[in-house]
């Protein structure tokens, strides 16, 4: 029995070190990819003037649903049903929550628009809290707290409200929270792995952009997408930028199903925080003390943030094992020698030949 308690604890200690390796990769991949596409982007649409946004994201979704439609043929992995109306709402809900995030950086500044993605933090810890009952602890708050700070300090230059551009910063707000919150939920109700849901999700999130991006984008480009001349250069770039759309669609949510909504977020800030720093050094954007200082808060409530959750897990996981343990001390600290122990051991042997037996069936 003693030997069996510590093979299971040992198998468990195991699958949390695989998952802990598994996470470490996920949120690799996801910030290697995403600070790749902001570049790749940045460069299309300033440098190259292809201002298509909306377009291009629905571009992105297409290529994502083909590539995994191709790995999917290879067997490189198994599909699994999923309720038809679940995945075409959650796709259509996620590609709603792109169009309105891009039409909100499109009808406010700059800084309104950062104000709206840092939002997206403090109102998904809302959401959690009041329908899924989670519970964040007053050290995570305040790492949350101070990442914002931080983030707000090093990327918000300017705040210019309009009634139009508020009213779309909250439906980009309330989707995006949702949308993701889901993409977690889905993942771990149903027990779909992140390319299953995507592979079956793509298509709606694309054909959703794909037929609203051109009115997006021309509403804030004044410009029609059919219309432009598409140079090699562009195409090239083009091509290059859904490419890397793939790994950053896979590992969003393969981060949010290993994680949680609000890690996924906390990741993207680190993301803009690196945006900037390549954009200083590589593109030679202006780069100034105040910019330096918000990274570094915004980087060391990064660091609390994964400090505190760390010892979280650790906690659970211990108090989750703590039977098990006082179970394996109990069978340990049993006396071998008093006199009721001799008395009763013929009955203990029956007993073990008994549970040995029905541990076989």
């Amino acid at each position: 029995m003693m030997l069996y308690l510590y093979e299971n604890y040992e198998e468990k200690m195991g699958e949390m070190s695989h998952f802990q390796l598994g996470v470490i990769g996920a949120l690799f991949l996801s910030v290697a990819s995403s600070v790749s596409i902001v570049i790749c982007n940045k460069a299309l649409m300033s440098n190259l003037g292809f201002p298509f946004a909306t377009t291009l994201t629905s571009w992105h979704l297409m290529v994502t649903f083909c590539t995994l439609h191709a790995a999917q043929r290879l067997n490189l992995f198994v599909t699994k049903s999923i309720d038809f109306k679940t995945v075409m709402l959650f796709g259509i809900l996620n590609g709603v929550s792109i169009g309105f995030l891009n039409l909100s950086l499109g009808f406010n500044s700059i800084g309104f628009y950062q104000m709206t993605k840092l939002a997206i933090i403090p109102f998904t810890v809302l959401l959690e809290t009041l329908f899924l009952k989670k519970q964040f602890s007053a050290k995570i708050k305040f790492s949350l707290l101070l990442l914002l700070v931080g983030v707000g300090i090093a990327s918000i230059t300017d705040l210019q409200l309009n009634f139009v551009g508020t009213i779309l910063s909250l439906l980009a707000i309330i989707t995006t929270c949702v949308g993701q919150i889901l993409t977690n939920t889905i993942q771990k109700k149903l027990n779909v792995s992140s390319t299953q849901l995507l592979y079956q999700s793509a298509p709606f999130q694309a054909a959703i952009l794909f037929v609203s991006g051109p009115v997006v984008d021309q509403m804030l480009t004044k410009q029609n997408v059919f219309a432009y001349k598409y140079s090699p250069v562009v195409l090239a770039f083009i091509i290059l930028s859904c490419l890397i759309a793939v790994s950053v669609n896979f590992s969003t949510f393969l981060v949010i199903g290993k994680t949680s909504p609000v890690t996924y977020q906390v990741l993207g800030h680190l993301k803009t925080c690196l945006v900037l720093g390549f954009g200083y050094t590589l593109l030679h954007d202006p780069f100034t003390g105040r910019n330096i200082i918000g990274i570094l808060i915004a980087v060391f409530g990064m660091g609390l943030y994964s400090y505190f959750c760390t010892e979280e897990n650790k906690k659970k996981q211990l108090s989750s094992d703590l039977p098990l343990a006082s179970q394996v001390k109990d069978k340990d600290g049993t006396p071998l020698l008093t006199g009721k122990n001799m008395g009763n051991q013929n009955e203990e042997n029956h007993d073990h030949k008994k549970l040995s037996k029905d541990a076989v069936i």
